[in-house]
């Protein structure tokens, strides 16, 4: 889609991952034995035709080129438009759950001053959904909007799943401000969650990023709240599957949804893919004593244990008589012999010695970070 440019948000710091977000931003933390998170949002981009994408990076930004390279696997290696890393700025003090901030944009605001698209569509780096945004980007275009958010209906029983933002509407659709906490308390029926998908008319983006030079820690939505009246701002519904990753809860919660057959096919087996980088690996190897069950396993795996509704990422070993179960286990674990893992994460090049137990709890799962020797 031409008339359309994005920006990711891939900056976005958080502290609530028990540790798998140290080394890397939130952008780049692992999903589903071979993602990472900011391939869902890309991916949905480059599938809904657009071919000139930008990633707003923070300072450890090393992992986030890793996967991306020069954007070949999402069809962005091109001479016209392609991939933009985009540097963000010091965030200060501004607080973690800080999305789309003007100073991240205005620090690379030639990237909208030299492209010649009509709208800008934002999104953020920490969720995961697999959406054709042509619908709302017309329906923005239809409607003459000055900004669409994208939102997703939850009931209200629903509502204690995401922090965030949820959107006060007119019956005809238009957003007439956001929602206090009260208001979220007491409401009934569906709220509707905005889940960090903006599509706005360039032109006043750049104006907006103009206007609030001077002011510290603006982000788009605090300038969209002080100037509602003067802009047509609507909501467009999504109702696909959509998740966010906020604290290890959501995280193993949204990573074990994928042994859903029904949740695979929407994210992964539909008309419009999620790409991320190739791996050129072996298959994985299974031993005669290895029995799996309800678990996806990765390429280049060699499996002689016991797996059951688990997620295994690539080139990981798993001795014999070891017996793992409601786990993520990350890119090149060693688990020895003997070993008892139930309800545990464990973050790339890990190591499990033989005969260790670890059981943790369905709504706390155990967290072993990156390299460390169990």
């Amino acid at each position: 889609m031409r008339k359309t440019i994005g920006i990711i948000a891939g900056n976005r710091r958080s502290n609530y991952l028990h540790g798998i977000d140290k080394q890397r931003p939130l952008a780049a933390v692992p999903f589903g034995g071979r993602y990472r998170l900011l391939d869902f949002a890309l991916s949905s981009m480059v599938n809904s035709g657009l071919r000139t994408v930008g990633i707003i990076t923070p300072s450890n930004y090393r992992p986030i080129l890793d996967e991306l390279g020069s954007g070949k696997e999402w069809q962005l290696d091109r001479k016209s438009g392609g991939l933009f890393i985009l540097p963000g700025v010091n965030r200060g003090l501004a607080t973690w759950d800080s999305v789309f901030l003007l100073k991240d944009i205005a620090k690379n605001f030639e990237y909208l001053e030299n492209d010649f698209s009509d709208y800008v569509l934002l999104c953020g780096c920490n969720q995961i959904f697999n959406i054709d945004f042509t619908g709302a980007i017309a329906f923005h275009e239809e409607n003459q909007a000055s900004v669409t958010l994208i939102y997703k209906a939850f009931k209200k029983e629903e509502k204690h799943q995401f922090n965030g933002t949820y959107l006060k509407m007119t019956p005809e659709g238009q957003v007439d401000g956001f929602l206090t906490g009260e208001e979220v308390s007491g409401a009934d029926g569906e709220l509707p969650l905005f889940i960090d998908m903006v599509v706005i008319n360039r032109k006043l983006l750049m104006e907006i990023i103009q206007g609030y030079e001077a002011v510290a820690d603006a982000g788009l939505k605090d300038a969209l709240l002080e100037n509602m009246r003067m802009l047509r701002i609507l909501g467009f519904p999504f109702k696909g599957y959509f998740a966010r990753i906020e604290s290890v809860k959501n995280y193993f919660e949204s990573s074990m949804d994928l042994l859903k057959s029904e949740v695979r096919q929407e994210l992964f087996w539909g008309i419009n893919r999620v790409h991320t980088k190739t791996r050129d690996n072996p298959p994985s190897h299974y031993s005669d004593q290895a029995q799996v069950k309800n678990s996806l396993i990765a390429s280049g795996c060699k499996i002689q244990g016991d797996l059951e509704n688990s997620i295994v990422s690539r080139n990981v070993q798993v001795a014999e008589d070891t017996h793992i179960k409601n786990s993520i286990i990350m890119r090149r674990c060693n688990i020895g012999r003997g070993v008892t893992l139930e309800n545990v994460i464990l973050d790339s090049y890990v190591t499990i010695n033989e005969g260790t137990i670890l059981i943790g709890q369905g709504q706390a799962p155990i967290v072993i970070n990156k390299r460390a020797v169990f």
